[in-house]
């Protein structure tokens, strides 16, 4: 029985995943009295309206190029082989294009470019808005190995606002709809749903590099996101963007402590034993409430979250186990408010409790609101069988620190590890 800590990640609902920020065509240069020259993607995008248009400067209210990042990869061939993908940020509004090129591969994931548009095609070639025309002349490579991150997304946002995501880089933490075999491939198209039969397809096409490689029932898939037949796509770049494989997760899950069947709103409260029963089952809270404050608790869905005490010895423990082992388990975290931060760990039980050991590190990256108000997830993956329950646990021992918000406790199951091709 081994398990590691993988790694701690701060998600962030709008990924940093460009510094580049492009203008809005009616910004003005107040102090020369001119239009801005540079157009967002954004902007870009809400000038097509359907037809096929030839851009011009005069049309865009003096606009004739734009920059972007590169976020596609011809490596794994598994996008349209004559295009690149770039994307960029005007105001919190991240999108994406596709750009139709004759030298594929000039081009870089990493890439931070600049493309003169005037004269250039915007249309819609095979249901992807897309810019055509492009050559050495038009196109500028600013620099290169720019760090490419992809912006978590939920499948409802993918398949009720696809135009806002279309040719950028996302990623979707999800079940497969079906279970693939332990030795199927991951060449395909397999649709992730949400409980309100929303669907995406994680893609992998026939001529891609990595598609004699192995799929797992549940991971973060990474990619691009397309269309085809109406059908909204997650294409993966390589094999890599197929990330903290696992089985699938327990039916029920993630626990996002809502509904207690008592309230808990002091930190110790013996007369019930500081245990509550949520959807997932009874869990103990030693010196842990259920906070509600909005700006203040970590609360990443519903209206609750898990508050520990500052400056005490807290638990947040399972009372009871899960019968098919686990394979990943994951939750969101971070200061209360502006509290300090302090170390906790995760342990996990095999023997209903009686003893307790560490799942991989402790945490030590619990971050104040003044540094962002989305929280963190922690991703553990492992390798435990056989009934199992786990806790966080915050030793009071040399950790003085403030209060902790803990929410949507999730666990994976045990499977059967695919045959590497």
């Amino acid at each position: 029985m081994t398990t590691t800590r993988i790694k701690t990640l701060g998600y962030t609902c709008i990924a940093a995943t460009l510094l580049l920020s492009g203008c809005f065509k009616e910004d003005v240069n107040e102090a020369l009295g001119t239009n801005n020259p540079e157009i967002s993607i954004y902007a870009l995008r809400n000038t097509f309206k359907g037809q096929e248009m030839v851009l011009e400067a005069n049309t865009l209210t003096d606009a004739n190029h734009i920059r972007g990042l590169v976020v596609s990869n011809h490596a794994g061939k598994n996008i349209p082989s004559n295009c690149i993908a770039i994307q960029n940020e005007w105001r919190g509004q991240l999108r994406g294009i596709m750009l139709e090129v004759n030298d594929v591969d000039r081009y870089r994931l990493g890439d931070s470019i600049d493309v003169w548009i005037d004269g250039l095609k915007l249309a819609q070639k095979n249901g992807i808005l897309t810019l055509s025309g492009l050559n050495h002349n038009n196109t500028y490579i600013i620099n290169r190995n720019n760090p490419v991150k992809a912006t978590p997304v939920s499948i409802a946002s993918l398949s009720n606002k696809y135009d806002d995501y279309e040719s950028t880089y996302v990623e979707i933490t999800s079940d497969l709809v079906e279970d693939p075999a332990p030795d199927a491939q991951i060449r395909g198209s397999r649709p992730v749903a949400d409980d309100k039969e929303n669907r995406v397809y994680i893609t992998v096409t026939e001529q891609a590099t990595f598609g004699d490689e192995s799929i797992t029932p549940s991971a973060t898939f990474r990619g691009l996101v397309l269309k085809e037949n109406d059908k909204v796509q997650l294409r993966l770049l390589t094999y890599a963007d197929m990330l903290y494989p696992s089985g699938k997760l327990y039916a029920g899950w993630p626990e996002s402590f809502e509904a207690p069947d008592k309230p808990k709103g002091s930190y110790n409260m013996p007369d019930i034993g500081n245990n509550v029963i949520f959807q997932t089952g009874e869990w103990h809270l030693n010196q842990s409430i259920i906070g509600n404050t909005v700006g203040r608790d970590r609360i990443v869905s519903g209206i609750n979250a898990i508050r520990i005490q500052q400056n005490q010895a807290g638990l947040l423990q399972m009372n009871f186990d899960l019968p098919d082992g686990a394979a990943k388990v994951t939750f969101w975290y971070g200061s209360y408010y502006d509290d300090p931060t302090s170390w906790f760990v995760l342990e996990y039980s095999t023997d209903q409790g009686a003893t307790w050991k560490q799942a991989g590190e402790k945490i030590t990256d619990a971050h104040k609101n003044a540094e962002s108000l989305q929280a963190k997830q922690a991703i553990f993956m492992m390798d435990v069988e056989g009934p199992v329950r786990f806790r966080l646990n915050r030793p009071l021992a040399n950790n003085a620190g403030g209060r902790l918000g803990i929410d949507d406790f999730a666990i994976y199951k045990t499977y059967n590890k695919p045959i590497n091709h």
